[in-house]
């Protein structure tokens, strides 16, 4: 809840942060790709446009060389203890940019630090490796290991393609 709009000015008891969570899952203004194992799930990726995630780390910064807004921010990746370093991050964010390409598609950024400078429960944002990984690339830098990275996302069809579905 932590990037969204309504977490500004200060944190509230995890109960009623899960009860606001869930009605913005059912409203549909909250958007996450999930790994799962079974029932079980392994870590997330959180995205959405920029007036459903205006939180982000080194807002400051970012606010200072912006130009565009993108049409999605990736805001939260996550990889629960005993799965990190197992692909978990790249299955979310990949997981992410494909809901994301079905939702229309756009320029999509993200914010991620240097794995090697951050320890790994602390990388909110995910590792620049990984972003890379998928294609992304960094625009600027807006902390010390924190960049701005873009990636284009083509929209998907209904039909599953590329581009516009055909009736």
């Amino acid at each position: 809840m932590g990037f969204h709009p309504e977490e500004v000015g200060g944190h509230s008891a995890p109960t009623p942060k899960r009860e606001r969570k869930l009605s913005r899952v059912r409203a549909g203004t909250a958007h996450a790709a999930l790994v799962l194992d079974g029932e079980d799930c392994l870590g997330w990726c959180q995205f959405g446009t920029p007036d459903e995630l205006p939180r982000i780390k080194s807002r400051a910064a970012y606010e200072k060389g912006l130009t565009d807004l993108p049409d999605w921010r990736i805001a939260c990746c996550f990889v629960g203890k005993g799965h990190r370093r197992q692909s978990v991050a790249t299955a979310a964010l990949a997981g992410a940019l494909d809901l994301i390409a079905r939702l229309g598609g756009g320029t999509v950024e993200g914010y991620p630090e240097a794995a090697d400078a951050v320890p790994a429960g602390f990388l909110f944002n995910g590792a620049l490796s990984t972003y890379e990984e998928l294609g992304f690339t960094r625009s600027r830098q807006i902390g010390k290991h924190r960049w701005v990275v873009t990636r284009v996302i083509e929209p998907l069809g209904t039909d599953g393609h590329r581009g516009a579905a055909s009736s």
